[in-house]
């Protein structure tokens, strides 16, 4: 795996350290990790608003209602 330098304070290297070693694992391990963690995080807030914002829309509610409908009737279509 290719791999990169970037610049971190001493007190989140400390950080990344201490935890790295509490977990066992390496620092580089941690940040990995870690970046998943915030990327699925994100990921889950963006939706979230998305659908908070088709909440805000009744008509539109109703045309995603009607497509998973639509949607779920090819579940029975006998093909694997």
């Amino acid at each position: 795996m290719a791999t990169t330098t970037i610049r971190v304070s001493s007190r989140t290297q400390q950080t990344l350290r201490q935890l790295a070693s509490q977990a066992g694992i390496s620092m580089q391990d941690l940040v990995d990790q870690a970046i998943e963690l915030y990327r699925r995080k994100q990921l889950l807030e963006a939706a979230n608003a998305a659908y908070a914002a088709l909440r805000s829309q009744p008509m539109a509610i109703q045309e995603m209602q009607q497509e998973l409908v639509e949607w779920d009737s090819t579940l029975a279509d006998g093909l694997l």
